[in-house]
């Protein structure tokens, strides 16, 4: 028995043999009754907004469409983040460590170099 509709009454309705059997051969593959699986059909193309007599090809290829130039227009927006925001700023912060490095450098080099000095006064 349908869940939720155990209580009502049925009604008759009259289809050609031939789409009688497709709809029944389409119910027993869906695993739900004849009820249920109507219900479900007119339930699924109210809540798309669609209609059995359109075609769904050409939408959903246009569909595509939109999302695959979504996607390049948003690819072309982090280029372009990149090239102009992303790597000046990297070149930018490279360039003061390595100032702060070169200032490093020398102080050590004056360090050593005045360990090797030799004292100005002279022993007896």
């Amino acid at each position: 028995m349908d869940k939720g509709h155990e209580k009502e009454a049925f009604t008759t309705i009259s289809f050609k043999c031939s789409t009688a059997k497709k709809f029944r051969a389409f119910s027993k593959k869906m695993g739900a009754s004849n009820s249920m699986t109507l219900l479900l059909m007119i339930e699924f193309f109210e809540s798309n907004g669609i209609s059995p007599k359109e075609s769904i090809g050409p939408q959903i290829q246009t569909l595509e469409c939109l999302i695959k130039k979504r996607i390049n227009g948003v690819i072309a927006i982090m280029k372009d983040i990149e090239k102009n925001q992303t790597k000046p700023t990297v070149a930018m912060m490279q360039s003061l460590f390595q100032e702060v490095e070169l200032k490093k450098k020398p102080l050590l080099l004056e360090k050593e170099q005045k360990k090797e000095k030799k004292p100005h006064y002279q022993a007896k």
